[in-house]
C-alpha cells in the first residue's frame, strides 16, 4: 500500500456519481491528516494494519518547542482517508500513465475501509471519501508538510 500523507489545519472531500448529481460533502475533518491511500495487486490485511498503526503514530506533530515529535494519537489529529488508484500509475513509458498496479476495487475497497477501521479502533476519528465516484478534496497543507508511506 502507498500513502501520500498531509498535515492539515482542515480537508473535505466532495462526491457525486454521475456529472448529472450534485457535490455532497462525505467526509471532513479540522485539524490532523488528509491520507491518500492507493492499494496494489499483493496488498492484504496485514498491509492495512500497518498502514495504520503508522498513521495513528507519525510523529509529524509540534511539540512544546516546536519540533515534530508528537503523533496523530498524542495529540488528537483527525484523519481524512481517500482511496486514490492513481498512486499506482506508472509514468515510465510514453506520456500516458498505465494503471496495471493498481488493485481492482473489488481487492482495493475492503482493504482501504480496514485502514480506516484499525485508524477508529486506534482512537482517532475518521471521515472518508466515496469508492467508484468522482471526488474533490478540498485542504489547508499545514506546513506545508507532505510525507508518502510504503508497507
Amino acid at each position: 500500500m502507498r500513502a501520500v500523507v498531509q498535515r492539515v489545519t482542515s480537508a473535505s472531500v466532495t462526491s457525486r456519481a454521475s456529472s448529472n448529481d450534485d457535490w455532497v460533502t462525505v467526509g471532513e475533518i479540522g485539524p490532523g491528516l488528509m491520507v491518500l491511500v492507493g492499494v496494489t495487486h499483493d496488498d492484504d490485511v496485514a498491509a492495512a494494519d500497518k498502514l495504520a498503526t503508522k498513521l495513528a503514530g507519525l510523529r509529524v506533530f509540534d511539540d512544546a518547542d516546536g519540533v515534530m515529535n508528537l503523533g496523530a494519537l498524542d495529540v488528537g489529529a483527525e484523519c481524512l482517508v481517500v482511496s486514490q488508484f492513481t498512486l499506482y500509475g506508472d509514468t515510465s513509458k510514453g506520456r500516458r500513465p498505465s494503471w496495471i498496479a493498481a488493485a481492482r476495487p473489488a481487492h482495493a475497497e475492503p482493504l482501504v475501509e480496514r485502514v480506516v477501521e484499525q485508524l477508529s479502533e486506534l482512537g482517532m476519528r475518521v471521515s472518508t471519501g466515496r469508492f467508484r465516484t468522482e471526488m474533490q478534496v478540498h485542504l489547508s497543507n499545514d506546513g506545508p508538510i507532505t510525507v508518502m508511506i510504503e508497507t
